[in-house]
């Protein structure tokens, strides 16, 4: 699994198309993601805080009340996104590779781009904000 890269890396004209082709790789493997946390959650090997901050991300998800309404068009959604991205970067960190590997059903180069698309999105999130979230999961 490669390092998060730092958002000018991302957003550099350098890696923008890459980026693109990730996040658009990683959409498509949704379907497969939802089925692999759910596999994490389930395997006695991942580390209990990373499947309770996960399950407590999905709550958040499901719950009415959000720091940022979501009525407010766009910005609304960025609290659940931000928080699911941290809470499945953790998951997938905290299991490790082989384990991954090992309850992943698609194709390999599917859960590197998978993999590397969590790591842009968690490596965008403010160096406060993801000191928190480390902290808390």
């Amino acid at each position: 699994m490669s390092d998060a890269l730092a958002p000018d890396e991302v957003i550099g004209p350098a890696h923008g198309g890459d980026a693109k082709r990730w996040m658009k790789e990683a959409l498509l493997a949704f379907p497969r993601m939802v089925k692999l946390v759910g596999r994490l959650i389930r395997d006695p090997r991942v580390p209990r805080r990373a499947k309770a901050f996960a399950l407590l991300a999905l709550g958040y998800v499901v719950s009415p009340i959000d720091l940022i309404p979501d009525m407010i068009p766009v910005v609304g959604e960025t609290d659940d996104i931000l928080i699911v991205v941290l809470a499945l970067h953790r998951l997938i960190r905290s299991a490790g590779h082989e384990v991954v590997e090992e309850l992943w059903d698609g194709p390999q180069d599917i859960l590197e781009i998978v993999e590397h698309a969590v790591d842009i999105a968690a490596g965008l999130v403010p160096a406060r904000l993801s000191w928190l979230v480390r902290r808390i999961a």
